[in-house]
């Protein structure tokens, strides 16, 4: 099932005032079972897999494996996987296209320039999503208005058009960090530890750090860049 773009902006405006509960119960009653979270297993996706398995314990969730995760990140899906008996569908970069950046780059290309992590970041990530949407009419994601100076524009419902114009679902999109942390607590989810150790913001290993007091919620994301530049390419906003 596809939306038109007009439909989705008023459906944009409808749920703007809606909690995210009644945003995910529309999306899986409209689009399960070609509906999809996609889950880096941050403390937002998190708090989305405990509202959509109360709403509906068959939803799907799929994860992008980079292959530089951390171990932190690997024993919190196995956690939730056991808590909510979810199967979660693990993508993985192709070999032979990490194989050749590899060796035409090095391991650690991504320090050297942004071009060369928005590089790897195309490999190990953005490729891998195109095969995860394959087939779905909407996915679902944990981005947030307040995460980024990228992200200020999120709409709970949007037209993405670097996918095919398919319907992607933002429910968390106007809540604050605080709210987010309210309901992870008080539902006792599952939650990555590297939290509790100064990480606000979790992605690849080699490009997420410990923040310092004061410092932006995404400092510790590949904290050599500016702050306009950062973002890996599966949110496109045109």
């Amino acid at each position: 099932m596809r939306l038109s773009k007009e439909e989705v902006e008023k459906l944009a405006e409808d749920f703007e005032d809606k909690e995210p509960k009644e945003v995910l119960k529309w999306a899986l009653d409209t689009f399960h079972p070609k509906l999809a979270l996609s889950s880096s297993f941050s403390i937002e996706d998190v708090t989305l897999i405990d509202m959509l398995w109360k709403i509906n314990p068959k939803f799907r969730v799929f994860t992008l494996d980079t292959g530089r995760l951390n171990q932190e990140t690997y024993s919190l899906i196995d956690r939730i996987r056991t808590k909510y008996d979810v199967q979660v569908e693990v993508y993985y970069p192709n070999t032979a296209a990490v194989e050749k950046m590899v060796r035409e780059r090095g391991m650690n290309l991504f320090y050297e320039s942004v071009a060369h992590r928005k590089l790897c970041c195309n490999v190990r990530k953005v490729e891998p999503l195109m095969r995860a949407l394959n087939g779905l009419d909407a996915w679902i994601t944990g981005l947030r208005r307040e995460q980024s100076v990228t992200r200020t524009e999120v709409k709970k419902v949007e037209i993405d058009e670097a996918h095919g114009n398919m319907v992607k679902v933002n429910p968390l999109a106007d809540w604050s960090n605080e709210q987010v942390w309210n309901y992870v607590k008080k539902n006792n989810v599952p939650y990555n530890t590297l939290y509790d150790k100064g990480y606000p913001s979790i992605g690849c290993e080699p490009c997420t750090r410990p923040i310092k007091p004061g410092e932006d919620i995404r400092a510790g994301r590949w904290w050599w860049e500016s702050p306009d530049e950062k973002e890996c390419g599966l949110h496109v906003h045109k």
